[in-house]
C-alpha cells in the first residue's frame, strides 16, 4: 500500500463525538512509551503527523487521522503510565475502553509491544480482555532495532508460549523499527489486505 495523502481530523475523549464512522479504523494501542506515535509517523511517511515525547503518557486523546480518504488511523492513549495516578489511569481506560467496545467503525486493533521485554500482566490481561469481547487485534512487536534478530525470535517465541496457555491459537504477530522503518510494508499490506476483504475484491482472505 502507498501512502498517498495522511492528515489529522480531529481528538477527543469521547467515541461519541468521533468522526462520523464511514470508512475503516485501524486503531493502535500499547502501554505508555512503546513507541506508538512514531510507529504512527513511521507508517504514514510524515514525522510529525503524531505528536511524540520523550516522556510516557503524551497520547491522552482518541485522535483520527484519515489516510488516502479511505481509512482512518487511529491513534488511542497508551495504557498502564503509573505515574498519571489512580484516577487518571482510570480516565484513560474509560477512554480506550468505551471506544474499543462501541466504536462500530473499529475494524482493527494494533496492540504494540515493546520487543525487549518479557511478557508483562497488563499486556497479557489487556489481550485477553479483547479475547473474551471479541475485539479483532493484532500484536506488533516494537523497537526490533534495538536487539538482534535471534534475540528478538526467542522473545516472540516466549511470548508466543505464555499467551498459548490461555489462548487456543495466536492473533497476527507483526514487528516493527520506527527507526529502521522494517516492518512498514508488512503492517500496511495487512491493512490493506483486510481493506480489499471488507470490499469483497480478495479471494485469498486476511494475511
Amino acid at each position: 500500500m502507498e501512502i498517498k495523502n495522511a492528515s489529522f481530523i480531529a481528538s477527543n475523549s469521547d467515541f461519541r463525538k468521533c468522526p462520523s464512522g464511514d470508512r475503516p479504523e485501524y486503531a493502535f494501542t500499547g502501554r505508555s512509551n512503546v513507541g506508538k506515535s512514531s510507529l504512527v509517523n513511521m507508517l504514514t511517511g510524515r514525522k510529525q503527523l503524531a505528536k511524540t515525547s520523550q516522556k510516557p503518557g503524551k497520547t491522552q486523546l482518541i485522535n483520527h487521522f484519515t489516510i488516502n480518504d479511505e481509512w482512518y488511523l487511529v491513534d488511542l492513549p497508551g495504557y498502564g503510565y503509573a505515574q498519571r495516578g489512580l484516577q487518571g489511569r482510570e480516565n484513560i481506560r474509560r477512554i480506550i475502553e468505551t471506544y474499543i467496545l462501541e466504536r462500530d467503525a473499529l475494524t482493527n486493533l494494533f496492540v504494540l509491544i515493546d520487543c525487549r521485554h518479557e511478557p508483562h500482566k497488563n499486556d497479557l490481561a489487556f489481550m485477553e480482555w479483547l479475547g473474551e469481547n471479541g475485539i479483532p487485534f493484532a500484536i506488533i512487536f516494537t523497537k526490533t532495532d534495538k536487539i538482534s534478530k535471534s534475540r528478538l525470535h526467542e522473545n516472540i517465541h516466549i511470548y508466543s508460549d505464555k499467551m498459548l496457555e490461555t489462548w487456543e491459537e495466536l492473533p497476527p504477530i507483526l514487528t516493527s523499527s520506527s527507526t529502521t522503518k522494517d516492518g512498514r510494508d508488512e503492517i500496511l499490506n495487512y491493512i490493506d489486505a483486510v481493506n480489499r476483504q471488507l470490499k469483497g475484491n480478495d479471494s485469498d482472505g486476511i494475511i
